[in-house]
């Protein structure tokens, strides 16, 4: 699916894992059985042929076909890697269904057509690698095992993958064959083996799976935390990470039961990943966009269509799960994706994802293991600053709010909850395939599954745009802190408080600082200066749409600018007043480039992210980190730390609060001090580590 640089491939070339006996050569033969490739051949009609595939436009299809040196079809000239594989697996899937005898044979000399004349063994490959290595062979191989393609042309068609795909291209687990992309190479290999009855090579793409159920720490594949990168530093649950679900959905449901059968203890990975991965990601039927890469333009309902294939791949991989994994997976399958309230982190991946009654919201950030986005194949020239902090929301009414040609027709320059400079930034600014990394590392923060606290040191994309930006997570609302905004670019640098598609009324009362978007939710400034308005339609892809932008204007090449916002998703423009004028609602503790913290009094919630060690209201701590404080009802309170950097070896944080008990203690605690204060020691604490404790007197 991309092209990489050879630079992007030796970065990645660190993570080699080796696959035992995975292709060291020739691939040696164990004895042909047939029984056990009929029930795969068999296997895999029933498990990736549709029974309602259309017949009468692949018949169409056939008619039309016109087979010369150049072209199958006289629309499709060739080389056609794509479109020419994939009429013919269109016309082989309608045989299965119809039984076709015509469709069948159109299908055998097509396959051979093409393979003569564009995909030949000693052929010389152009353009993108994954082509010839993965389009075009899983299509046609796929082909030919649903019509039964044998002798000579079956075995041409061999030569060829074998050519382009030898069994040595399994051997490491590094550069262009990891992840979704190993998980393709591998079903290639298994079709590829069915299509000559070769049990070793069937063997041999079973085995180079095995990385692949590993959680990583670095490059590509599944994290612990649940993110998944693709292009070691793309988040992409919604690209690579669904083919790759699709794929190893699909093998474990065709090989089921067969000597091929998956049987790897570490495949468990594949199935935890349904909730922790995926799901998180899915939003009123729609996949999210922070996680699908360079395909957030390819289509106007991308997200609508990406959630349909997962909830496809989802259940298909329920052929395999167990009874519970099938229940708890049921909304994700009939397309739902209803998540409960919640909040959840993904440090690993600079993303996170809040869900309060009534309302959703997402969060994209960069840092330098993550890229402030990905560009590649012409895809996505504008998306610079998807990664500077973007805020997406969905209100009530709203699931659709990115699809329907908003990046067709969106400001690039301003994103929603984005900081940056509008100095002007050619198509496909920064190294393509996500090798445009900032140098910062403090990105993420720490939840208590309710509430969090979120930052992002942020340096700008071919900028000098630096900023210190936080996020407060809340029931009703989003508390957005930016301090330490400076640049040097000679252009204003701007803060996009919001910018929606829609044409609904707009409320500003400039005086006290708020405005109102009916039907969509409110907006209260407390620092940052007057909010700045427009209003327009913006045409692009075919497509016009009307806009309201809000955004705070930090002037040419500001020093030290800051600014303090709320969002306000659903409320009325009467909560919307009566929250601004209600300072002491949510206070802020510190607003600067050393801390930012908020104190909410009605939620219990006292938050802080030191970027540097110091202090903030009640609560001090030794080094950088996120530190999240609620105290609830009961008599009971929540302390929790993470170390976005994640290079700290030690920390203490202290609450100035009276502590006579600590109730509850994660491993990484060392010590607890309590009585007036709380003291907390802990040993290194990359993720959200939480401190139970009671408050009240100290005797």
């Amino acid at each position: 699916m991309a092209g990489w640089s050879r630079r992007a491939v030796l970065r990645l070339g660190v993570v080699a894992a080796a696959v035992p006996e995975a292709g060291a050569g020739p691939v040696a033969r164990r004895p042909y059985d047939p029984g056990a490739f009929a029930a795969v051949r068999r296997r895999w009609r029933e498990v990736t042929v549709d029974p309602a595939h259309p017949v009468r436009a692949a018949r169409r299809h056939l008619a039309a076909m016109a087979p010369t040196d150049g072209h199958l079809w006289p629309d499709l000239p060739y080389p056609s890697l794509s479109e020419t594989p994939g009429r013919l697996l269109a016309m082989a899937r309608a045989y299965v269904v119809s039984g076709d005898a015509g469709l069948r044979a159109g299908v055998a000399s097509g396959v051979d057509h093409f393979r003569r004349h564009v995909y030949a063994a000693g052929a010389e490959p152009v353009g993108n690698w994954w082509h010839w290595e993965i389009g075009a062979p899983a299509r046609l191989l796929d082909a030919a095992v649903l019509v039964g393609l044998s002798g000579r042309p079956a075995t041409a068609l061999g030569e060829a993958v074998d050519h382009f795909v030898p069994p040595g291209r399994l051997r490491d687990y590094s550069g262009t064959s990891t992840a979704a992309n190993r998980v393709d190479l591998c079903l290639v290999t298994l079709l590829r083996a069915v299509l000559g009855g070769d049990a070793a090579r069937a063997d041999l793409a079973v085995r180079s799976l095995t990385p692949v159920f590993r959680y990583v720490t670095e490059g590509d594949g599944f994290y612990r935390d649940g993110s998944f990168l693709q292009h070691g530093t793309v988040p992409y649950q919604g690209g690579y990470g669904l083919v790759l679900l699709e794929g190893l959905a699909t093998l474990f449901a065709v090989l089921r039961g067969t000597p091929w059968q998956v049987t790897d203890p570490n495949r468990q990975v594949v199935y935890d990943s349904v909730e922790r991965s995926f799901a998180p990601f899915v939003h009123a039927g729609h996949v999210m966009d922070l996680v699908s890469g360079r395909g957030i333009g390819r289509s106007a309902a991308g997200g609508e269509v990406r959630a349909r294939r997962l909830a496809r791949a989802v259940r298909r991989l329920a052929v395999t799960a167990t009874p519970e994994e099938r229940r708890r997976w049921r909304p994700l399958m009939e397309g739902r994706g209803a998540q409960p309230p919640g909040h959840r982190l993904f440090p690993m991946s600079a993303r996170a994802v809040h869900r309060a009654p009534g309302w959703c919201a997402a969060l994209s950030m960069s840092s330098d293991r993550i890229a402030h986005y990905e560009h590649g194949n012409g895809e996505n020239l504008r998306g610079w600053h998807t990664g500077s902090g973007m805020l997406y929301w969905w209100g009530e009414g709203h699931a659709a709010h990115y699809a329907d040609g908003f990046w067709a027709t969106v400001d690039p320059y301003r994103l929603p909850g984005t900081t940056v400079s509008t100095r002007r930034l050619p198509d496909g600014a920064g190294e393509a395939w996500g090798g445009a990394c900032p140098p910062f590392r403090w990105v993420g923060g720490a939840t208590d599954g309710r509430y969090a606290t979120v930052g992002h040191h942020l340096r700008g994309l071919e900028s000098t745009v630096e900023a210190f930006k936080s996020w407060f997570f809340l029931d009703d609302a989003v508390v957005c802190l930016g301090a330490g905004i400076s640049g040097g670019d000679g252009a204003p640098v701007e803060t996009i408080v919001d910018n929606r598609r829609s044409a609904a009324l707009l409320t500003v009362h400039d005086e006290d600082g708020w405005a109102h978007l009916a039907g969509h939710g409110g907006y209260v400034v407390r620092d940052g200066g007057g909010l700045h308005r427009l209003r327009e339609h913006r045409a692009g892809g075919g497509a016009a749409r009307p806009y309201v932008t809000l955004w705070l204007d930090h002037g040419l090449d500001p020093d030290a600018a800051r600014y303090a916002y709320l969002l306000l998703p659903n409320a009325t423009l009467e909560a919307t007043r009566a929250r601004a004028a209600d300072p002491g609602w949510a206070r802020t503790l510190a607003n600067t480039a050393s801390q930012q913290g908020v104190h909410v009094p009605s939620a219990g919630v006292t938050a802080v992210n030191f970027w540097q060690p110091g202090s903030a209201g009640p609560l001090s701590a030794s080094g950088p980190c996120a530190v999240l404080v609620t105290e609830r009802g009961d008599g009971s309170a929540t302390v929790t730390v993470s170390d976005p950097r994640r290079d700290l070896t030690g920390l203490t944080v202290t609450w100035d609060r009276p502590v006579p008990e600590v109730t509850g203690r994660p491993p990484a605690l060392l010590s607890a001090g309590t009585g007036r204060r709380l003291t907390l020691t802990f040993a290194a604490v990359p993720d959200s580590a939480t401190v139970t404790v009671r408050t009240g007197d100290v005797r």
